[in-house]
């Protein structure tokens, strides 16, 4: 959707350019400049077409009326045989100087630093779904059991010696002795799990989930890479929303080299016939019916660079996420706090003397959609 978006907004950005500095080739270009766009976006879609090829097509195309009406505007519409000698001589003859072959490789650049981009989100939104599906082990659900609900349990003594799990009640024989009492001593069952008792299990339980940290860290460290490069030419956004320059150079390049263009093409073509000589007035438009085209207004929160800055530095503290989880699953949620009481495992302490199978730290991880 984001590239489907921004192809939309570079081609309408290119007409409007082409209407208000071209007018009188406007509407013959809008065909050739949405087939160029068209080919764009299939390209950025995977498709294996030529972005080189389409560029000099769209030029190929372009030709005929920016030679009839902006080489040698006395002309005005040319006849269709003419045009397409025209058109066809447009490699050989090369009016628009090198901007072709530059547009292309801007494109191409971009383009693929784009895809690159794009893919990097899917895989690293598929690894996320992957890991959200945890499957543990019957013993590390126990354990978690154990520490997270052990402390809230109860047990009920009857006559016989039994013990049961209930809630605890306050009832009473007749002759006085209590039935039930907590099994635990008085204000366990407020007790959370100590830090080191928390972090051993809970480290112990993810540790696959740890194994995932290295490459974790490799591919946030080269997402950020790849956003580092992409600027300027090798920024997609940027090349396709500044399209219309290089178009403006192009067209620019022919006007200059009127002489020469105009020498070769009658060499080439001949002498122009049919309708050759019916100048047409820029305020006479085709018979294409189209909508009237607006400038371009782009928020500086539109920018796809903005987008990826912002994801990039939501994404940044998630960096160690798969390596600190339980570290931050324990001390945001699950554990105790410094100086209170907790659970050990077994009794209510005030300090849990095992050490904790290593030392971690994790910040909280949210990431902010790059397709906002």
């Amino acid at each position: 959707d984001t590239f489907e978006v921004l192809l939309k907004q570079a081609e309408n950005h290119t007409n409007v350019f082409l209407r208000r500095s071209y007018r009188s080739v406007a509407d013959e270009a809008a065909g050739p400049v949405g087939e160029l766009f068209t080919a764009v976006g299939l390209f950025l879609m995977g498709s294996e077409l030529s972005v080189e090829e389409s560029v000099q097509r769209f030029f190929d195309a372009l030709f005929p009326p920016v030679y009839g009406r902006l080489v040698r505007p006395a002309l005005g519409d040319l006849s269709p045989s003419f045009a397409e000698c025209v058109r066809s001589s447009r490699r050989d003859l090369r009016p628009f100087g090198a901007t072709p072959g530059i547009l292309a490789e801007q494109i191409v650049q971009s383009g693929v630093a784009g895809k690159l981009f794009l893919q990097a989100l899917h895989l690293g939104l598929e690894v996320i779904n992957t890991t959200d599906h945890l499957q543990m082990s019957r013993e590390c659900r126990r354990a978690i059991l154990k520490m997270q609900y052990c402390p809230f349990c109860q047990v009920q003594t009857n006559t016989s010696g039994l013990i049961s799990s209930t809630p605890i009640r306050s009832t009473s024989t007749s002759e006085g002795k209590a039935l039930l009492f907590p099994f635990f001593p008085q204000g366990l069952t407020q007790s959370k799990p100590c830090m080191g008792y928390c972090l051993n299990v809970m480290r112990g339980c993810l540790a696959s989930m740890a194994e995932i940290d290295t490459h974790w860290r490799e591919f946030v460290h080269s997402l950020e890479g790849l956003s580092a490069r992409m600027h300027g030419p090798q920024d997609l956004e940027q090349v396709l929303l500044g399209a219309h320059t290089l178009l403006r150079d192009a067209i620019g390049h022919a006007q200059r080299n009127a002489a020469r263009l105009s020498a070769q093409v009658q060499k080439l073509c001949g002498s122009l016939s049919g309708r050759s000589a019916q100048a047409v007035s820029p305020q006479q438009g085709s018979s294409r019916e189209s909508i009237p085209l607006k400038t371009l207004v782009r928020g500086s929160g539109d920018s796809l660079a903005i987008k990826r800055r912002d994801f990039l530095n939501s994404l940044r503290p998630c960096r160690t996420h798969y390596g600190g989880l339980a570290d931050h699953l324990c001390m945001s949620e699950l554990a105790s706090g410094d100086g209170l009481s907790c659970w050990n495992g077994i009794d209510a302490v005030k300090r849990y003397l095992k050490r904790a199978k290593r030392d971690g730290s994790i910040k909280p991880c949210i990431i902010i959609s790059v397709e906002k």
